[in-house]
């Protein structure tokens, strides 16, 4: 890594509290990062609850936000998190005696067996805390006014969740109508019901393959790609778990060799960046990229 991301993040919240203010070009220049890796890591703060206040061109976080009166009910990582979270703590030195400490807080709070809570908030955020507290129970749930994503239909789910992908975007449940393991979005959950039930198949709780790209799916695709230092910085800001199939091969080339569930994310990463991706093993990865810059005429 040329900067740990955990102190880039760190470092951009200390310039966006600091007395001095500073634009968005001019966190990025400082910061040694992109516009757009700075805007989402604003949006993160955001969603967070954290105030944001602009004036002119200029940007920052207000002290007024609650959660600067206690930070520590935000110290939640999900997998991409810790990876990056312990990929900077184990590029410090290990002459260094702050680096077991930080070890040792990291996996305090990080369980590798499955994915950690992140933050919770906004309107989806009751929801969240019943499915965190019967995970944590080991309870069944109902999922009321499920908005299903074929079709229509608006329905209950009786369920047993067990873990949560990425910024609880999705829970994964034993479905106990459908007798298999889901995915869930909670943004479609009308509210969630906790049961005094405990689970009945905890044998059968398997998290489905969800890809770097952060999609998942029943069938693995095998993609090789040559990347230039652009899309190999973009890569590991964008999808850190993605670092770990990467390889480098010199001369400012490196091998992503990884397995995707499908085209959409991994293509719209590589149409972003065709002057700088080659292709290398993917034939099903170049006919979805043919149909899609076909589509948008790129």
């Amino acid at each position: 890594m040329d900067q740990p991301k955990l102190e880039r993040l760190l470092r951009l919240m200390k310039l966006l509290t600091a007395n001095t203010t500073y634009t968005v070009d001019q966190l990025a220049e400082r910061l040694s990062m992109s516009r757009r890796t700075v805007y989402r890591y604003i949006d993160t703060f955001r969603e967070a609850g954290f105030l944001i206040k602009k004036t002119g061109d200029c940007i920052r976080l207000d002290k007024a936000s609650p959660h600067f009166r206690d930070i520590s009910e935000l110290v939640h990582f999900t997998e991409e998190e810790a990876h990056i979270l312990k990929s900077a703590i184990e590029s410090i030195d290990d002459t260094n005696l702050l680096k077991q400490n930080l070890k040792r807080k990291l996996y305090a709070v990080y369980d590798n067996k499955s994915l950690a809570d992140t933050v919770v908030r906004g309107k989806h955020a009751p929801n969240i805390r019943r499915l965190v507290e019967a995970i944590g129970e080991e309870r069944q749930v109902v999922l009321h006014d499920y908005q299903s994503a074929h079709g229509a239909a608006v329905r209950d789910r009786r369920v047993e969740p067990f873990s949560f992908t990425t910024n609880y975007v999705q829970v994964w449940c034993y479905d106990l109508g459908d007798d298999r393991c889901k995915l869930f979005k909670t943004a479609r959950i009308g509210s969630v019901e906790l049961l005094e039930a405990p689970w009945e198949h905890a044998e059968a709780h398997r998290e489905g393959f969800i890809d770097p790209f952060r999609l998942h799916g029943e069938v693995r695709y095998r993609v090789r790609l040559e990347l230039g230092l652009l899309a190999c910085n973009l890569l590991c800001e964008e999808y850190p778990l993605a670092e770990r199939d990467l390889t480098p091969l010199g001369e400012g080339r490196w091998l992503l060799d990884t397995e995707v569930a499908g085209m959409a994310g991994v293509g719209r990463f590589v149409a972003g960046l065709l002057d700088d991706i080659r292709i290398v093993e993917a034939p099903e990865l170049t006919a979805y990229l043919h149909d899609y810059l076909e589509k948008h005429r790129i």
